[in-house]
């Protein structure tokens, strides 16, 4: 009999690993002075998700009501979290399978006090 063991941890858990590898990935093949850039972008470009499966905590704030009249059912969630050492609360757009479809808004801090407070009172 086989055992296969595995560990899994959220990306929040390894945000600051995931960057230091994504950032010496990108000096090898492009160089040093470019490689931090080029990971923001790579972020930016795909922060919604990033965030999404960074965060630490959800709540739903309600449906969402897309002004383009999707087939599919969106809702608001609130999120906190902490992604490339900073924490961040946002309200992100998920479908009913817990895609993300977008980011409506961000705001980041320094220490998890303030994230966690900012969450609580929006």
């Amino acid at each position: 009999m086989e055992m296969i063991m595995g560990m899994f941890q959220p990306i929040s858990v390894a945000s600051d690993r995931v960057m230091a590898a994504l950032i010496s990935g990108l000096e090898i093949e492009f160089g040093h002075d470019v490689a931090d850039a080029l990971a923001q972008r790579f972020l930016g470009a795909e922060e919604s998700d990033f965030l999404w499966d960074a965060r630490e905590m959800e709540r739903w704030i309600g449906a969402y009501e897309s002004i383009d009249e999707d087939e599919i059912d969106l809702d608001g969630v609130r999120i906190c979290g902490r992604l490339d050492g900073k924490w961040f609360v946002a309200v992100v757009i998920v479908d009913g399978d817990g895609n993300p479809h977008g980011l409506m808004g961000k705001r980041t801090f320094g220490l998890r006090k303030a994230a966690l407070a900012a969450f609580a009172d929006a």
